[in-house]
C-alpha cells in the first residue's frame, strides 16, 4: 500500500505542476478565464471539514481497534458516511458547475479543474470502499491489523491530499 500511495503522489504532484505552470503562463490575464465560474470556495470549506473529520474518526478507530476491536466500529462507521458526504457534495457540486458552463472542453481552468479533482474523487470512492469492507470484515470480527493498516494509509492519502488539492484549485 505504501508504493501505491507513494506512486499516487506523484500522479498528483504532476497534475499539481503541471496546473501550476499553465496558471502562471496565463499572468496579467484572469484566472479563472472571462466567462467560466468562480469555484464554490466556502461550500467546499464544509466538504474539505467533513473529510479531515473521517480522517480523524479513523484515527479514533485505529486506537479503539488496539484496545477492543469491536469498539472501532463505530468510529470506522463514522469514516465511511463522512467520506460518502464528502463524495455526494463534490458531486453535487460537480452538477451546478456543468451548469454554469464549467466542462473539461469550456477551458483549460476546466479541463484541469475535472481531472485534478476528478482523479481524487475516483480515489475517494475506492478508499470508501476499502473503508467499508474493512467495517464489514470487523463486524465478523475477521479483520486483522495489516489488513486496517492498509486501508488506514490508502484512507489517510486521501484525506491529506485533499487540503493541497483544495488550496491549489480553490483559493
Amino acid at each position: 500500500m505504501l508504493l501505491f500511495v507513494f506512486t499516487e503522489v506523484m500522479l498528483f504532484s504532476g497534475m499539481i505542476s503541471a496546473h501550476t505552470i499553465v496558471k502562471s503562463r496565463s499572468a496579467g490575464q484572469m484566472w479563472p478565464p472571462f466567462g467560466q465560474p468562480r469555484l464554490p470556495v466556502e461550500e467546499t470549506a464544509v466538504n474539505t471539514a467533513a473529510l479531515l473529520a473521517s480522517g480523524l474518526a479513523l484515527v479514533l478507530a485505529h486506537f479503539a481497534y488496539r484496545k477492543q476491536p469491536r469498539r472501532a466500529l463505530a468510529p470506522m462507521a463514522a469514516a465511511v458516511i463522512l467520506g460518502a458526504f464528502f463524495v455526494a457534495f463534490q458531486g453535487r457540486e460537480w452538477v451546478a458547475l456543468l451548469g454554469e458552463g464549467l466542462t473539461m472542453t469550456s477551458s483549460t481552468y476546466g479541463a484541469f479543474f475535472y481531472l485534478i479533482v476528478g482523479t481524487h474523487g475516483v480515489h475517494a470512492l475506492a478508499a470508501i470502499g476499502a473503508l467499508a469492507w474493512a467495517w464489514w470484515r470487523l463486524r465478523g470480527e475477521r479483520l486483522t491489523g495489516a489488513q486496517l493498516a492498509a486501508v488506514e494509509i490508502f484512507w489517510y492519502f486521501v484525506v491529506l491530499v485533499w487540503p493541497v488539492l483544495y488550496f491549489r484549485m480553490y483559493l
